[in-house]
């Protein structure tokens, strides 16, 4: 049984993570086998810090996850770790310590709020032969791997619109909360996009571009009140259009997450999280808001 580390708890995500892992206070199906969080280590946000004291009371009392004082303390004992924040701008801080010490990670998104130390990250890892992961649980939605699975049958992706909410709160254009949508369309393209045309209106922003393989790609978020995740897959053969269910999107993340501590071996091409990471920089340097 992999033993994993987790930091930052200004996101419920640790907790969700922690439930399925440990399998505690969560039904049965949504167990997750292979790896367990051990160690946790709350750490500071200036986001949500109000979020951090609940979510480590939950880890401790109902998942058995040990609390440290440090974030050093993780090192030596744990095989994995996971790192939480919700703001991106640390990540590569959080992450250089377990990579030069040769411990993977998994980095939730988004996975930087800059090409720069997204690239940084990636270097960190390849010079300890590391994998490392990065995605929005909406990759894994069972309607995004449906498409996935019958591309043949749909023959390739002609245009893609993908849908989603946008933040109202903190600050980072694109990169959060609209992430979600882009790692959609990201999912059902393939990276290699081409100029952004970026448009707002009252309650919605709408970037779309062309991507190498000549598919249009598109995605309209909503800036007021909800929206759900849905998409549209327009084939070569055949099109869909679907509203992304969320039941077990954790449970099938983490199924992921784990497998790449197991066998050493990202899910996902490190091409393609860069090429996210460039795609919602472009965005928000085409007007979308600036990186903070």
């Amino acid at each position: 049984m992999l033993k994993l580390g987790i930091l930052d708890f200004d996101t419920s995500h640790v907790v969700q993570f922690s439930k399925r892992l440990n399998k505690r206070g969560i039904e049965q199906e949504q167990w997750v086998d292979g790896a367990e969080i051990t160690h946790g280590w709350p750490g500071t946000s200036k986001i949500m810090p109000e979020r951090i004291p609940p979510h480590a009371k939950t880890l401790a009392e109902e998942c058995g996850v040990k609390l440290v004082d440090r974030l050093e303390d993780l090192l030596g004992k744990v095989d994995g770790v996971l790192i939480e924040s919700n703001d991106g701008s640390i990540h590569l801080e959080r992450a250089r310590p377990f990579l030069e010490a040769g411990i993977p990670v998994f980095i939730d998104k988004p996975f930087a709020l800059s090409l720069k130390d997204a690239e940084a990250i990636v270097e960190l890892a390849q010079k300890k032969n590391l994998p490392v992961f990065s995605s929005s649980s909406l990759r894994y939605a069972p309607e995004v791997q449906d498409i996935v699975a019958r591309r043949e049958e749909l023959g390739a992706p002609v245009a893609v619109h993908a849908l989603g909410p946008q933040s109202g709160g903190y600050t980072a254009g694109w990169f959060f909360y609209a992430i979600h949508a882009v790692e959609t369309l990201f999912a059902l393209t393939g990276p290699g996009h081409g100029e952004i045309q970026y448009r707002k209106g009252a309650q919605a922003e709408h970037a779309a571009t062309t991507f190498k393989n000549g598919a249009l790609g598109a995605v309209t978020v909503s800036t007021k009140g909800g929206h759900p995740y849905g998409f549209t897959y327009v084939g070569e053969k055949q099109t869909v259009t679907a509203k992304l269910g969320t039941q077990h999107i954790y449970r099938e993340l983490l199924k992921r997450i784990v497998g790449m501590f197991q066998t050493g071996k990202s899910p996902l091409p490190v091409e393609e999280t860069l090429g996210i990471v460039r795609y919602l920089e472009d965005v928000n340097r085409a007007g979308a808001g600036s990186v903070q």
